[in-house]
Parts: C-alpha cells; sequence; structure tokens
C-alpha cells in the first residue's frame, strides 16, 4: 500500500489543477507547442525582422497542422534544417496565419 504524505498530495493537486486549467490541450500537446515555439521563433527573428516574435510564433504555432507542429517539435531535438525553415514560412503565409498577426499585431502597433 502507498502511503502519500501532504506534499505528494500538493504537487499532485497542483499538478491538477494546472491541466485543468489548459481546456482541451494534453500535456503532450503543450510540451509539443512549447518545443515548436523554441524553433520556429528564431526562425521568425532571421526571416522577418522588425516583426514582434512572441506574437508571430504563437500565430504560426495555433495555425499549424498536428503534422507540423509533431515535425517543428520534433526539429527542437535534431536541429533546424531548410525544410523547417519553408515549413514555417508556408504556415506564416496562410490567410488564418496573417489574419492572426493583423488581429492580434494591431493594437500593439497602435498602442505603442
Amino acid at each position: 500500500m502507498m502511503i502519500l504524505r501532504s506534499h505528494h498530495i500538493t504537487a499532485l493537486s497542483a499538478l491538477g489543477l494546472l491541466l485543468a486549467g489548459c481546456g482541451e490541450a494534453s500535456l503532450p500537446d503543450i510540451v509539443a507547442r512549447q518545443a515548436a515555439k523554441a524553433v520556429v521563433r528564431p526562425i521568425i527573428v532571421e526571416k522577418l525582422p522588425g516583426v514582434p516574435p512572441d506574437l508571430v510564433t504563437e500565430c504560426i504555432i495555433d495555425n499549424a497542422t498536428a503534422a507540423e507542429l509533431t515535425s517543428l517539435a520534433s526539429d527542437a531535438a535534431t536541429g533546424v534544417s531548410p525544410q523547417t525553415t519553408e515549413t514555417v514560412v508556408a504556415i506564416a503565409g496562410r490567410p488564418e496565419a496573417i489574419e492572426c498577426v493583423t488581429r492580434e499585431g494591431l493594437p500593439l502597433i497602435l498602442n505603442g
């Protein structure tokens, strides 16, 4: 029989609250998104200087397919390739991604 100590219960409760606050995203999805962001952001900084990299990265991640997200997350471990950059640029050029950047970025521009 396993005995749970109070600090175990507290840690499990905190993890439960963290996961509950994530809505429909599962822990593997969250990890994949974070790994993909680590790959996408430097590409944005290099290819699109002057744009807010965090905002554009979020829009790209939000508009990537599941397969693209998995590929980008894998590239965090294996390294960025020309294919990685092509994927990021292709996603950035989609109407939904452009709309996201415009919708989310315009208030930043207008409000300084």
